[in-house]
């Protein structure tokens, strides 16, 4: 393989055999999981381990945390919605409708992690509301983390079977599109048997 081969292996515009974006997606994922509410998880591990002065430190971060998601969802709720909405409806059109495969794994990616992002808001108000603290503080927050790696593990499934069924359609010959349907190899040959001969 030279150079050039190479670097267009690299820089692969079809997402789904491209590895940096099954690398991406790995790291998203893990990444999402560990920071709950914008709180590190080993944080919670850590306070229900020695309390005290952790557990005051993961309260105080979580407070801080969960004032920031709900002043930023109370100033500018609608307009990230709206936003969001034109978004995910441009990626849509150009990934299912026009077949641009780009749109489609960049929608895998920020689909779920628009879920997410409610997920979270919901939490955050809700332990506004119910003055969550001490074992229980930890125990929402370790349900909400839960919740977030189930919500990637079928994430990472749906993306991979889509994944493998694009790849299959694009690189081999006579593809899940063609089935039922003559070959464009066979329909010439079929065409020039029926032709009548010329003089």
């Amino acid at each position: 393989m030279n150079w050039y081969e190479l670097l267009n292996e690299m820089i692969d515009m079809r997402s789904f055999s491209n590895l940096w974006f099954w690398i991406a997606l790995a790291v998203m994922w893990s990444t999402t999981s560990h920071w709950v509410l914008g709180v590190p998880y080993d944080m919670v591990i850590r306070a229900a381990r020695n309390g005290g002065a952790a557990q005051d430190d993961l309260e105080d971060m979580v407070r801080v945390n969960v004032n920031r998601l709900l002043y930023i969802s109370g100033v500018s709720g609608l307009w990230l919605l709206g936003l969001g909405c034109f978004l995910f409806t441009v990626l849509v059109m150009m990934g299912f409708v026009y077949d641009v495969q780009l749109a489609q794994a960049v929608f895998c990616l920020l689909f779920p992690l628009s879920i997410v992002g409610l997920m979270s808001l919901n939490t955050a108000r809700r332990i506004r509301e119910e003055s969550w603290a001490g074992p229980e503080l930890r125990r929402r927050l370790t349900r909400h983390r839960v919740w977030i790696q189930v919500l990637g593990m079928f994430a990472i499934f749906v993306t991979t079977i889509w994944g493998i069924y694009q790849n299959l359609t694009v690189n081999v010959p006579n593809n899940f599109r063609h089935l039922g349907q003559n070959s464009h190899v066979e329909e010439p040959i079929d065409h020039i048997r029926r032709s009548p001969r010329g003089l």
